[in-house]
């Protein structure tokens, strides 16, 4: 056999490997992701059937001390895998009204700041973590715009808005899809993650799942894809 050929069959291999084993070794996504997919596909089609689905702006889940942000079905996790080695950051939160129609609320108090560039996002700086004094704290809300980049955010937080105060259950805007790329827009939601400072007392980057907390204890509901996906994530 020529060693050009013996080469591909080798890498096919490899990949076939990667593509059926790296899933599953990192968040099981041939199950929990394709579970929860299916079943947020039947609450979008009609959410005003599967109400015990979802979670309840403004509300508390015991005594967990955040708010939830918005309505609708927890669709994805925490630590969620929707393709090979990539970890979710947050939660995604689908609402049951069309796109710019489901508010979206602070869900602890904290300093608002909202970057120049930012079209469909805002972030709260929480000086004292509820569960971790010692430690400070950012609450990150993105997709609150249109596909075109048309900000749901409300009036009162224009861009380059900093450290402005707001109170839990502060309307900050409503739930959008903007993905940054008008042709290929996110499902209307609220993606909601809790990101750590760094040693300054900046937020990290919210992109590496290093950087953000399993919001599981701050909501009192199970929020971490831990290959479980027999639930829905509601107030327990």
């Amino acid at each position: 056999m020529r060693k050009p050929v013996l080469l591909i069959i080798i890498f096919g291999f490899v990949i076939g490997l990667f593509v059926v084993l790296v899933p599953d070794i990192t968040t099981g996504f041939h199950t929990s992701i394709i579970s929860r997919s299916q079943r947020l596909r039947i609450y979008l089609k009609d959410p005003a059937i599967h109400t015990d689905w979802s979670i309840t702006a403004k509300t508390h889940c015991g005594t967990a001390p955040f708010a939830l942000p918005t309505d609708g079905m927890i669709g994805y996790l925490w630590d969620d895998s929707f393709y090979p080695l990539h970890r979710h950051t947050g939660i995604d939160i689908f609402g049951p009204m069309e796109l710019g129609g489901t508010p979206v609320y602070a869900a602890y108090d904290g300093y608002l700041t909202r970057m120049v560039d930012w079209k469909s996002t805002v972030i709260l700086r929480i000086p004292y973590d509820p569960l971790n004094p010692e430690n400070q704290i950012w609450l990150y809300y993105t997709h609150m715009a249109d596909a075109e980049g048309n900000s749901y955010i409300v009036e009162e937080f224009p861009v380059d808005s900093f450290e402005v105060f707001v109170e839990k259950g502060t309307l900050l805007g409503y739930q959008g899809n903007y993905s940054g790329n008008p042709s290929d827009p996110v499902g209307t939601h609220l993606h909601f993650s809790i990101v750590k400072s760094d040693s300054s007392g900046h937020f990290l980057n919210e992109t590496k799942i290093e950087n953000t907390l399993d919001p599981s204890p701050y909501f009192g509901i199970s929020l971490r894809n831990e290959n479980d996906d027999s639930d829905v994530a509601v107030c327990p």
